[in-house]
This record gives C-alpha cells, sequence and structure tokens, in this order.
C-alpha cells in the first residue's frame, strides 16, 4: 500500500515480472533494424504493444500487463528509438513506415491475428494500424488516446495545458525566445535538429521535461532530467511526427475513418484528469465506435504507471482472454 495515499500501487495490479523468451533484430529495410521480443505463452493468444512517443520505446514493465499463461506477448522498438538503430533517425521514419513493420513482425511470426494494445501515440498507431488492416486485428485495447490532430498538437504545445501548471510551461517556453513562441513545435524543430549534438541534447531534455511534468497526477510539475541519449531520441522523433501530422491525409483522418474498426471490439481507458491527452478525444472516438468500450478512470491522469489505469488495462485483457477461453 502506498501509506502517502492509502491507495494500491500500480505493481500490486500487474502480473509478476516475466523473461522473453525471444529476443532479435529484425532488418526492416531503409537502414534500419528494429529491437523485438516475445515473452509469456510461444502458444498463447497474441498481443502486439505499441508504446508511446512517439520515441519512448518499449520496457520490461510492459509484459506485466498481460497473463503469460495466456497471452503471446510480442514487443518492439519503433524506428529510431529503444534498442533500434539508427539511433534518434528521422530518416524513413514515417507512421506508414511503422504500419509497415507491424505487419513485417506478424509476418514473420507467422501470426494471423492478434490483439493490439497501445497508449499514447501507441493508441494513435494502434488506430493507425486497424484502420489499414482491420482484417488483422482481434481486438483493440487502447490507452490515454491522442489523435493527432491540430487541436490536440495546440492545447499541449500552445499553452492549454500550461494554462493549469504554468510553471512547468513556462520552464518550456524559457529557452525560446518571445518572437518564436506563437509556434512552439517549429521554434523546437529548429533546435532539435540543428546538427549541433550538444545544442540538440539540451533542448530535447527541456522538451522531454515538458511531457514528464504532466504525464501523471504524482508529479506535481516536475519532469526530472531524463538521460540524454533518450531524450534525443523521443523529443527529435515526437516532434519530427507532429511537425508533419503523424503524415495524416487531413485533420481528423481517425475519426472520420472509424467506421474501418466498426466491428472490432475494445477497450479505450482514459484518465479523467489526463493533461497530455484529455477525455475528449476519447469520448468523440467512443461516440463513434459501436464496439468500443469508454472506461473513464477517475483520480488519473495520462500515465501507464498510474494505479487505476494499470488496474484498468489488466482487468481489459484478463476479460478478453477469459471471452477467448470460454469460446
Amino acid at each position: 500500500m502506498d501509506k502517502s495515499s492509502g491507495q494500491k500501487s500500480a505493481a500490486s495490479y500487474l502480473y509478476p515480472p516475466i523473461d522473453p523468451f525471444d529476443q532479435r533484430m529484425l532488418d526492416v529495410g531503409d537502414g534500419h533494424t528494429i529491437y523485438m521480443e516475445q515473452a509469456g505463452n510461444p502458444e498463447g493468444a497474441p498481443v502486439v504493444v505499441l508504446h508511446g512517443g512517439p520515441g519512448g520505446g518499449c520496457s520490461p514493465a510492459m509484459r506485466r500487463y498481460f497473463d503469460p499463461n495466456h497471452y503471446r506477448i510480442v514487443l518492439f522498438d519503433q524506428r529510431g528509438c529503444g534498442r533500434s538503430r539508427p539511433h534518434a533517425s528521422v530518416e524513413h521514419n514515417t507512421t506508414w513506415h511503422l504500419v509497415r513493420d507491424i505487419e513485417l513482425i506478424r509476418e514473420t511470426l507467422d501470426i494471423d491475428t492478434w490483439s493490439v494494445f497501445g497508449g499514447s501515440w501507441g493508441a494513435t498507431l494502434a488506430l493507425i494500424y486497424a484502420q489499414t488492416h482491420p482484417g488483422r486485428v482481434r481486438n483493440l485495447v487502447l490507452r490515454g488516446v491522442f489523435l493527432m490532430t491540430r487541436r490536440e498538437l495546440n492545447w499541449f504545445y500552445q499553452g492549454g495545458a500550461g494554462a493549469f501548471w504554468p510553471e512547468a510551461w513556462a520552464r518550456f517556453q524559457e529557452p525560446i525566445p518571445e518572437d518564436e513562441r506563437d509556434d512552439m513545435i517549429a521554434a523546437y524543430h529548429r533546435r532539435l535538429f540543428s546538427g549541433d549534438l550538444k545544442e540538440q541534447t539540451r533542448y530535447a531534455r527541456v522538451w522531454s521535461a515538458w511531457e514528464n511534468s504532466l504525464a501523471s497526477m504524482r508529479t506535481a510539475g516536475q519532469g526530472g532530467e531524463s538521460p540524454g541519449d533518450y531524450a534525443r531520441a523521443f523529443a527529435r522523433l515526437e516532434n519530427h511526427y507532429f511537425t508533419h501530422l503523424g503524415w495524416l491525409e487531413r485533420d481528423g483522418q481517425l475519426l472520420a475513418n472509424a467506421d474501418r474498426i466498426a466491428d472490432i471490439p475494445g477497450v479505450i481507458v482514459q484518465g479523467r484528469y489526463d493533461m497530455i491527452c484529455p477525455p475528449l478525444m476519447a469520448y468523440e472516438l467512443a461516440s463513434r465506435w459501436p464496439e468500443g468500450e469508454l472506461q473513464i478512470v477517475g483520480d488519473a491522469g495520462h500515465a501507464l504507471s498510474e494505479p487505476g489505469i494499470s488496474a484498468a488495462l489488466v482487468r481489459a485483457m484478463n476479460r478478453i482472454a477469459s471471452r477467448s477461453t470460454a469460446g
């Protein structure tokens, strides 16, 4: 128990740590190789986990949301981050490259259909993948929905969220001259891609700290300082994807194409006080997705590690497991 709050920790809801039974580097072309692993039951129901960011990378903790006796858990580091190489590279690195990589992983592992589990940017990518390849998706489980719209980017990078955390917003704005603050994504882009490694790392840490400051209700607006290599990949990839609006054909595309996933069962787990991805977009997605169940978690923010978020996601995966066993 967390003595300060009287609530269980996130770890108390998760399955015990497990080691992967398969780890490999997969050549996906274009000069990229990505890290991929499998854990759990090699003969189990496959689930692919899509990490956030873009640029966040996967972690061992992400295996713990799934019953290892039931699930064949597939994790990978998306292009340019984690153990994938080249590190922090944005060359040949777009949403559509990632969709192609997911399909290559599925084919490489000889998987016909699988559940898709993703949060934040991982939820975005899960939706894009499912709308592109609906016949390959058994279930969608999404957390902290982000739909890659201008509205959401303006909320987080042009002062909407900053109205709630003015001290953290001031730290994010401070390195940028006032005459560039009308487009913070563009201002940071110039510095994250300046060609000067030290400058890139310095600004990457500020970019990453802003997001980390608001990730959990427990951060109190303090994001800490990420390791330089991690921050550089995270910030460059996020900024690269946001600059190009995810390479979607139009603003609001994921809502407009919601009919493509109409028959896929799914769950949306959303923190009521998510400052990074406010609940409105999850609500709008659920309103257009007949088989999508929206679960709003009170006293929770954005992070996967929020106790209420962790508990809801484990319950969702256990319910899917029980239905497949019963079937």
